[in-house]
């Protein structure tokens, strides 16, 4: 009997060589695909819904697979109806329908699924992205980019600009080199192991959205470093799409514009720690105005900061954040005291105007 990989990889091979599928129902008598749909499917959210009958992955075995094997064998196996239940749209004005089939069926489709998908994947057109694996909505808009890299009008009320950052490119590549490292060691040495137990690594990384994006699967069901999706996003480190509804508007002043922006969410996020506020739900037009104006506010003591001590934000948050409060208990009773200040600091606060803080903030002797 065949391995589940060794069959799709042979399936694979005939269909990229355009070579003609023949007895394919004999393959669904293989437990190896049993146990390789099992792995890809016994997370899903819908495994331990029950359909017609009360069949779930929780009575899944080894039995079971064989009952379906003899089943099919002898051409006694029959489709249970699904179950239909209608479930609200988006605009909550209308229902669409939802069929919940039985385990065994998911199960039989997934096994079919996999073969025809084995045999017709090489044979799709390299521009068909919906419902194909590892393609999707961003394989097709980064072909878009690639493909036309030269259009810069969309429409004539917008224009998109491409900035980079050189700073944020190497981050960007650090980041995606540790996550290279991490998902390495992972899948190192799994070839060894059975289908089921790399079907179950398969489910635990897609629940990783950082290292699954840079995880294939072959036809043959093997985990591998997608390479060629690394090399891709290198030529996107560090840029940044930029939209403005000016499409007269000169590209540096667009960049200028956004990165302004980006500076006053930074600092209404930095200042709103400090300050101790409360978040702003976006609901009601007050609260949207109140976001707003504290944005507005955090950018300015930002800006009266610099100003005033003639140095860069990203220079005195660290030097700021280097004073803190402790609190010390002992026998005898518990004080609060301030870490000695540095120069950095010293100058900082001088030039700020700010009294310096008090070496001990609170004594309190302990009762008798």
């Amino acid at each position: 009997m065949q391995t589940a990989a060794a069959l799709l990889e042979i399936i694979h091979e005939r269909g990229k060589k355009g070579l003609p599928l023949e007895r394919l129902y004999r393959h669904l008598f293989n437990p190896e695909l049993y146990l390789r749909a099992y792995g890809k499917i016994y997370r899903n959210d819908g495994a331990m819904t029950s359909g017609a009958s009360p069949e779930t992955v929780d009575g899944m075995s080894l039995k079971k697979i064989q009952a379906i094997i003899e089943a099919l064998r002898h051409e006694r196996y029959r489709w249970t109806p699904v179950r239909r239940i209608y479930i609200d749209k988006k605009d909550l004005s209308k229902k669409r329908p939802l069929g919940w089939p039985t385990w065994s069926d998911k199960l039989l489709q997934e096994v079919i699924r996999s073969l025809l998908e084995a045999y017709y994947e090489p044979q799709f057109s390299g521009r068909s992205h919906r419902f194909r694996p590892g393609r999707g909505c961003h394989t097709a808009l980064r072909e878009v980019q690639r493909q036309w890299c030269g259009t810069v009008w969309f429409s004539d009320t917008e224009r998109f600009v491409i900035c980079h950052n050189p700073e944020a490119a190497q981050r960007d590549a650090h980041m995606r080199e540790q996550l290279v490292v991490q998902l390495t060691e992972l899948i190192d040495g799994i070839d060894t192991l059975s289908e089921f137990k790399r079907g179950e690594l398969r489910g635990k990384i897609a629940g990783k959205p950082g290292l699954n994006r840079y995880l294939r699967t072959t036809p043959a069901g093997k985990l591998r470093i997608d390479h060629k999706k690394i090399k891709f996003e290198e030529n996107l480190d560090g840029k940044y799409l930029l939209r403005c509804s000016d499409p007269h508007l000169p590209a540096e002043d667009i960049a200028l514009g956004c990165k302004q922006l980006l500076e006053v969410e930074r600092g209404w996020r930095d200042m709103k720690q400090i300050i101790d506020l409360r978040p702003v739900y976006h609901r009601l037009e007050e609260r949207i105005r109140a976001h707003v104006i504290l944005c507005w506010l955090a950018l300015l003591l930002i800006r009266i900061i610099e100003t005033t001590a003639g140095t860069t934000w990203q220079q005195a948050r660290p030097e700021l954040n280097r004073l803190h409060l402790g609190t010390f208990t002992g026998p005898t009773g518990t004080f609060r005291q301030v870490t000695d200040l540095t120069n950095s600091q010293i100058d900082l606060l001088s030039k700020l105007r700010i009294d310096h803080p008090k070496k001990i903030i609170d004594l309190q002797t302990a009762p008798r």
